[in-house]
């Protein structure tokens, strides 16, 4: 074979991949966009229409699994990281919501290390569903979303392993540690402001009965 024609094949081979890779970045972004979209409806309890953002961003990674097949290396590319740990974020959240349950990786095909990464973002968007929760009056759902967020911070700072090789793993669980004292001591607020609020409400009853 001529240097030309060789050369050719690899011109052909590079436009191909330079293709490919862009298809995997639209995409990916795409994934992003909707998994945040899933996130923000989820707040606002529109659990239908969060779930179908939801079913467009694994349509999304199809596309992923079809371009992966010729071009393997595009798999470990940033953006591809970002958008499965987003997809964990969203789906984590949307499983506490709805059934009160961890849902697992395996369950929503997402890799271990983007489920951790997922489960530590997860500390903040259940402190604004805590926050949302006090505004209504509903302590008791916002000290059951403290709890939850106690118990994700718990268990992976016991993971020895997870924190050594999961790159950004310690940074998140120290962000979540902060978040968490934050929300403590707001819950607190409001538990002690309800039951003076309560004890006042008491204490004039029994002075209208007198």
């Amino acid at each position: 074979m001529s240097l030309s024609k060789i050369l050719g094949n690899i011109d052909i081979e590079l436009k191909e991949r330079e293709k490919a890779k862009n298809e995997l970045y639209d995409s990916m972004r795409k994934a992003i966009r909707l998994s945040k979209q899933a996130i923000f409806l989820m707040h606002r309890e529109q659990f239908v229409e969060a779930k179908k953002a939801l079913s467009e961003t694994v349509r999304l990674f199809r596309i992923l699994e079809d371009i992966s097949t010729n071009h393997q290396e595009l798999l470990h590319a940033g953006i591809v990281h970002a958008a499965f740990q987003e997809y964990s974020e969203a789906q984590i959240l949307l499983s506490l919501l709805r059934e009160t349950r961890f849902v697992e990786p395996a369950e929503i095909h997402v890799p271990s290390t983007s489920y951790l990464l997922g489960l530590a973002d997860v500390v903040g968007e259940l402190r604004r569903t805590a926050l949302d929760s006090l505004r209504k009056g509903d302590v008791k759902t916002a000290e059951r979303n403290l709890k939850t967020m106690d118990d994700i911070y718990r268990e992976i700072i016991a993971l020895d392993g997870a924190m050594h090789f999961v790159s950004e793993l310690r940074r998140k669980a120290d962000v979540a540690r902060r978040i968490i004292e934050i929300t403590r001591g707001d819950v607190t607020i409001e538990v002690r402001r309800s039951s003076l609020e309560h004890s006042i409400k008491k204490l004039h009853n029994v002075m209208k009965t007198e």
